[in-house]
């Protein structure tokens, strides 16, 4: 991806970069943006989740460095925000937050039929909530 004007930039704040990686790696597919750097990690830390979408994995505290050194956009394990993606069926669903499970992340919710379609939520090792649910029309 050689520009992401006009996109957007997902920011979550995480504790390992090694492990954050490894598991959106591991649990989405996301395909890395930049060349390693020493430790084997991209700096920054970054995944392309949409043709003009990217996740970005900032170290706790890198915030400051936007807001001024000090500040925090939230205490540390608050969130304010649920990530969703969409997948084609329950099984994929079932998988993925197999997969979530499996990579160190947490399940906040099982799997089940919902009012909304067929859902679960998954944590990621920072404690990032997302959502999974089947498409109405296919992934999203």
């Amino acid at each position: 991806m050689a520009s992401n004007e006009g996109g957007v930039v997902l920011s979550l704040p995480i504790a390992d970069r090694m492990r954050a990686m490894v598991f959106y790696r591991e649990v989405f597919g996301f395909a890395l943006v930049g060349e390693p750097a020493g430790d084997g990690v991209p700096e920054p830390l970054q995944f392309a989740i949409g043709d003009r979408t990217l996740l970005a994995l900032i170290p706790s505290g890198g915030f400051g460095w936007v807001l001024g050194e000090g500040r925090e956009v939230a205490p540390p394990a608050a969130h304010e925000v649920l990530l969703s993606r969409a997948v084609a069926t329950p099984a994929a669903v079932d998988d993925l937050v197999e997969r979530a499970r499996r990579a160190g992340g947490a399940v906040a919710s099982e799997p089940r039929e919902q009012p909304w379609g067929y859902s679960g939520v998954l944590a990621d090792p920072d404690e990032h909530l997302w959502q999974i649910t089947v498409a109405e029309d296919g992934p999203a």
